[in-house]
């Protein structure tokens, strides 16, 4: 029996994404103590979920809803196994529709193709979470997305840019990284932020072709030695679905601090704070004789140091 309890816990665990040493970490910009912990695995995905999304012009609450599902259906995890052909983040089917068995395990389509869907819900930023999720879904069992809201709508908030410096991790490097250095940054940037996957494969929803994303500043992001910059422009110009330049920077910040396992990131400065892996757990400090509220206004550009 406890055997069976302790085995039921550590399902548990996996599934939800919950508790314990994780290696990344995401608090509240409130300060009351609200956290999720998480693996450098879930945070990968869960920023791919979040640039996909904002990329596409969905909004926050979109980010949120798409999260909280992909902790239900799959713990953040990129599984290759599920309820009958169910598969990835999402559970998707190819059977049902949602893409090949390739495209559904492909992070950022199945995102995608997740929000093309969520998008012909009609008002879904009213509805329940648990609801707007549902009608995409068609889950058997439709409650379970809601308590998972809070840990979602942290996520969200530090994956959009919402809340600045929330998003850490320990930035161990993951040893089994096929690619590594400022080329494979720049390359997962465009994949995340400036890849239509839906429209490359041809695919539509509902007969309807899915928009284009918004042009990603990661286009432009240039490599010197082992450093990736990324410019953010200065100034409270907004973006398609209504973001300043800092919300957009520090989700450009968060990004890089959640890939950092996965691309050997080892530092990350962006308006007058700095990431640096394996220090004090990866907490963001403030840089210079600038302080963290004058160097919020002129933040500049996203700067990524890798490790090779």
């Amino acid at each position: 029996m406890v055997l069976c309890g302790v085995a039921a816990y550590l399902v548990v665990q996996y599934v939800t994404g919950g508790g314990g040493a994780r290696g990344c970490k995401v608090v509240s910009a409130t300060g009351d103590g609200v956290s999720y912990e998480f693996t450098p695995e879930q945070a990968v995905n869960a920023a791919t979920i979040a640039a996909v999304g904002t990329g596409r012009g969905m909004p926050e609450r979109a980010v949120t809803i798409a999260l909280a599902t992909a902790i239900q259906e799959s713990g953040l995890r990129n599984i290759q196994h599920g309820d009958r052909d169910s598969l990835g983040l999402f559970q998707q089917r190819p059977s049902q529709g949602w893409g090949t068995d390739q495209q559904v395990m492909d992070p950022a389509y199945a995102a995608g193709i997740f929000y093309a869907h969520l998008a012909r819900v009609p008002n879904y930023t009213d509805l329940p979470l648990t609801v707007a999720a549902q009608r995409v879904q068609r889950s058997g069992y439709p409650e379970a997305y809601a308590k998972h809201e809070p840990d979602a709508t942290l996520l969200a908030a530090a994956l959009t840019g919402q809340a600045a410096a929330t998003l850490t991790c320990d930035g161990r490097p993951e040893p089994t990284a096929e690619a590594t250095g400022p080329d494979a940054v720049r390359a997962a940037l465009v994949r995340d932020f400036g890849r239509d996957a839906l429209q490359e494969t041809g695919a539509v929803v509902g007969g309807t072709e899915v928009p284009s994303p918004s042009p990603s500043p990661s286009v432009t992001a240039t490599a010197h030695g082992r450093t990736v910059t990324v410019p953010v422009p200065e100034g409270r110009r907004t973006d398609a679905i209504g973001r300043d330049e800092r919300e957009r920077g520090w989700q450009l910040a968060h990004w890089a601090v959640a890939n950092s396992s996965q691309l050997h990131i080892q530092r990350v400065a962006y308006a007058g704070r700095e990431w640096t892996a394996g220090s004090d757990g990866g907490d963001w400090r403030t840089t210079g004789t600038q302080g963290a509220a004058g160097a919020e206004k002129a933040a500049g550009a996203v700067r990524i140091v890798t490790g090779q």
